[in-house]
């Protein structure tokens, strides 16, 4: 018998994703117990980073939830496994991508070098078609590790200004500025900062509420 379907509903605004239909085994409570769980038992760790490779959607994004879970306790239990999470990104379900890019943003600070080889897999999940929840995990991981040098935000730039511009207005595009306004505080190469400041100039100036808000707190950062 198929399992209960349900929204899963985190990990969008303030934590939590919208509308995104999936099929799970797990209760966020137990995920968070199953975290816990990995967290005092090496063993159990990486059981559930073995489960990344399941044959079972199910049993894959379940695992992608528990060690996003860990990553967000303590993100140095996972980063002998930065490996494994790359390679989850592949994986077609989207929560196991989602729940994938967001561990490896926590794990930046360190260990940037390896996050790094996710690079490419974010370029694809920032432009998926069907999927907010992974178009927002991407351009958090690319912000995260875009602020990290000047020669990497010039790397990620291109990516992050074409996102800035198909996402402008679209419901997860309030949590891309989350996102940006920490970029923005980085550090970031002098021509990035001109690039971002001249594309959220608009926002600050006409835009309403949080939109305009945010950006205005973007194009402070960048002075």
């Amino acid at each position: 018998m198929p399992g209960p379907r349900f929204l899963i509903i985190e990990g969008i605004k303030d934590g939590t994703f919208y509308g995104e239909e999936g099929i799970v085994s797990e209760r966020s409570d137990e995920v968070k117990a199953a975290a816990e769980a990995a967290l005092g038992d090496k063993a159990l760790l990486k059981e559930q980073v073995d489960r990344l490779e399941s044959s079972s959607r199910r049993e894959r994004q379940q695992a992608a939830a528990v060690l996003k879970q860990v990553s967000k306790t303590d993100p140095q239990a996972l980063v002998p496994y930065i490996d494994n999470l790359i390679d989850a990104l592949s994986r077609p379900e989207a929560q196991t991508r989602w729940e994938s890019l967001e561990s490896l943003s926590l794990m930046i600070e360190l260990d940037s070098r390896s996050c790094g080889k996710a690079l490419n897999d974010a370029e694809t999940a920032l432009f998926d078609e069907e999927s907010g929840p992974v178009r927002l995990a991407a351009m958090r991981f690319l912000c995260r590790y875009g602020s990290t040098t000047a020669a990497r935000s010039d790397k990620t730039w291109p990516l992050i200004d074409e996102g800035i511009q198909c996402y402008h207005g679209d419901l997860e595009f309030n949590d891309m500025l989350v996102a940006l306004v920490d970029f923005s505080a980085g550090k970031l190469s002098q021509e990035v900062k001109d690039a971002l400041a001249d594309r959220m100039a608009f926002d600050a100036g006409n835009g309403k509420g949080t939109l305009r808000r945010r950006a205005q707190q973007i194009v402070d950062n960048l002075k």
